[in-house]
């Protein structure tokens, strides 16, 4: 009786220590991801849930873009980062897309690619130098894009639009 009874309980040892390592094995992707990129529901949980004190959004926005965005993306690791998307309201695509970094070398994922850049110059950008591109994504919808650094981020605004109508947008983010 004694020998079955430390079987069992043998037995019974290794399943509870198999369960707890499947546990422990479970929790690990969101220990060591934490801080990676993933969707939010808006620009206030990520204010709340990874502590953004600093999230420049346009006090100008035209009518024809949906708010808030359809998509915003987060992440505190390597380094903060956040992405706004917003779509076109008759067109129901992405039109308009802000990326917020601490490091230039982000590079999300793209919603609108410039297939081709008729204009690249310095444009100054209320006191900031502000690279800003001209050109047309697929279709031959115009296209055109502004990036500058604000404090300590790098900010990049794509639209599917003319540039007067990005600078517009981007001059209305700078406090």
């Amino acid at each position: 009786m004694g020998r079955k009874f430390l079987s069992f309980a043998a037995f019974a040892a290794t399943v509870s220590a198999v369960i707890v390592l499947f546990k422990i094995l479970n929790w690990m992707p969101s220990i060591i991801e934490g801080g990676l990129l993933k969707r939010y529901g808006s620009i206030d949980e990520v204010r709340t849930k990874l502590q953004f004190t600093e999230i420049y959004v346009p006090s100008y926005f035209p009518q024809r873009f949906a708010w808030p965005p359809s998509s915003v993306l987060a992440q505190t690791s390597p380094y903060r980062a956040i992405v706004m998307e917003f779509r076109d309201r008759e067109k129901g695509e992405v039109a308009l897309t802000i990326v917020q970094s601490a490091s230039e070398s982000f590079r999300p994922d793209k919603q609108i690619v410039m297939v081709q850049t008729k204009e690249r110059e310095r444009y100054p950008l209320k006191g900031r130098d502000a690279d800003l591109e001209v050109g047309v994504c697929k279709n031959e919808e115009p296209c055109s894009k502004i990036s500058w650094k604000e404090g300590q981020y790098s900010i990049t605004v794509t639209m599917k639009s003319v540039a007067s109508d990005l600078t517009r947008l981007a001059e209305s983010m700078i406090r």
